[in-house]
């Protein structure tokens, strides 16, 4: 059995206990967390799982004007006194930001002079954090290391991005970058829908599975067929799906009673896939077929029948029509559901495995939705997000991004009911503003990749059923938010 122990900082604030059993260590080719037990006794965290060899620790924490974020260390041995938990995530932080540094600037980042004092400075407050005297509290040295190795992480990505705008706008004044929001089965209202169409390029139509097929056999496509008349209207480019997400509230309620019937369930999806295609051929040219496959458990379906599943999907589609682009979604893209039961594959593998298979992916989906639980991701931060991106476009197929951010806390009605905030905050919270902040920074990253095809804002109204609490760019009284017109301000200066 595998245990590192952490020393945690005195006189632990309870949210920031309560947090830590989120904690786990990863590694191997892929960097993925391990099945992990935590146990926090005595002002140490230790650490449990099965793979014996050596890792790194996942673990949220407070930091000082940035939020509650997850952040990694370094790679760590295996030993019998404690590692200091501080410390090791600002050594982590730090590692990440000055390794990013070098290799941008190698590729021709110009890095400010303010920028190159603050990691300067952020690597001399860890100097004096890991050099303290036997008996002195490390904690406060270590707490401002990782304050500052966050502010100038930020401040990089910021520097990276807007240099590489300037780069692609010298080729291309406006990217062919799709820039779109999911929507519910309603025509958006006025003057909602002209300020989406003023926002977006394209839209997402669900043609949810459990909507158009409620009844068994019966299906209902006028919703979707007017949403489509609409944005045709409006110019705007269309791409289906998710058509089958592996979540039980989007699923139709008759299916549940062929659970664990392999064979009748891949028959009713094929048969579902078969008919909207079939329906919209000639119309709809981008399918996401699937969306969180890698992580369902759902049905009791296991890991090799889901990537079957997602396979024979792929086939079906382009059976009816050849001329498609398939999109296969990844939820959790971080992996943080193997930290909970041991799985073959994670995320990154379940898609290398799809792709090896000879589907012919034209993007995989990832789902980056922060704050929210279980489906969502805990909270990071842009360097973390630009180190994700970067990982999966290494697959070799382009990229897709679904993004979201919950602008209100409380209760939300029309949300899948499973779903919670409670996977840490982005700066000052679940807000509006904090919410267009978050869409704007995170949606401008994702937008400067050359591999990004695509980003997609998870949906765009509250008022709507939905999954994801809060998440929507117009509230749940039908008032556009912030963050509407901050990706309409991203669209204006970089986008078709």
């Amino acid at each position: 059995m595998g245990t590192m122990t952490f020393q945690l900082p005195p006189d632990l604030p309870r949210q920031a206990a309560r947090d830590l059993e989120r904690a786990c260590l990863a590694g191997g080719p892929d960097n993925m967390p391990w099945p992990t037990e935590q146990r926090l006794d005595d002002g140490r965290l230790r650490l449990q799982r099965v793979i014996d060899e050596s890792g790194h620790l996942v673990a949220p924490w407070e930091i000082e004007g940035f939020g509650r974020l997850c952040g990694t260390s370094a790679t760590l041995m295996e030993r019998q006194s404690p590692f200091h938990l501080l410390v090791e995530l600002a050594r982590g932080k730090l590692n990440q930001l000055r390794g990013h540094a070098a290799d941008w600037r190698a590729a021709g980042l110009q890095i400010s002079p303010d920028l190159q004092r603050l990691i300067h400075d952020a690597s001399f407050t860890f100097g004096h954090a890991v050099t303290a005297d036997a008996g002195v509290d490390r904690s406060p040295a270590a707490a401002e290391a990782l304050r500052m190795a966050y502010q100038a992480a930020d401040e990089l990505v910021r520097t990276y991005w807007q240099q590489v705008f300037q780069i692609r706008h010298q080729r291309q004044p406006r990217l062919d970058t799709g820039l779109l929001c999911g929507l519910a089965a309603s025509v958006p209202p006025e003057p909602l829908g002209t300020a989406l169409a003023a926002a977006c390029n394209g839209v997402s139509v669900p043609l949810a599975w459990n909507v158009v097929e409620a009844e068994e056999s019966v299906y209902n496509w006028a919703p979707y067929d007017a949403l489509l008349k609409w944005a045709d209207e409006q110019h705007l480019a269309v791409t289906a799906g998710p058509l089958i997400d592996f979540t039980s509230s989007k699923l139709p309620p008759w299916l549940w009673l062929w659970e664990r019937d392999v064979s009748g369930l891949a028959t009713f999806m094929t048969r579902f896939v078969e008919a909207a295609v079939r329906r919209y051929r000639g119309r709809i040219r981008r399918w996401q077929l699937t969306n969180a496959a890698n992580c369902s458990t759902v049905l009791r379906l296991a890991e090799e029948q889901l990537l079957s599943l997602t396979y024979r999907l792929a086939e079906t589609a382009r059976a009816i029509d050849p001329t498609i682009e398939v999109l296969v979604g990844i939820a959790q893209p971080w992996g943080e559901y193997m930290t909970l039961t041991d799985r073959t594959h994670s995320p990154f593998i379940f898609a290398d495995t799809l792709i090896r298979s000879g589907l012919n992916v034209a993007a995989l989906d990832l789902e980056v939705v922060m704050g929210v639980t279980p489906r969502g991701s805990y909270c990071r931060d842009l360097l973390e997000v630009s180190r994700l991106l970067d990982f999966y476009a290494l697959l070799g197929v382009p990229l897709s991004v679904t993004l979201g951010y919950p602008a209100a806390d409380g209760p939300d009605p029309d949300a899948d009911p499973d779903m919670r905030l409670d996977a840490g905050r982005w700066r000052d919270g679940f807000t509006p503003a904090v919410q267009a902040a978050w869409a704007d920074s995170f949606a401008t990253l994702a937008a400067c990749k050359p591999f990004v095809h695509s980003v997609r804002w998870t949906h765009f109204s509250d008022a709507e059923p939905h999954l994801f609490p809060h998440c929507g760019l117009v509230d749940a009284q039908g008032q556009p938010r912030p963050a509407l017109a901050r990706l309409r301000a991203l669209r204006e200066a970089h986008l078709k």
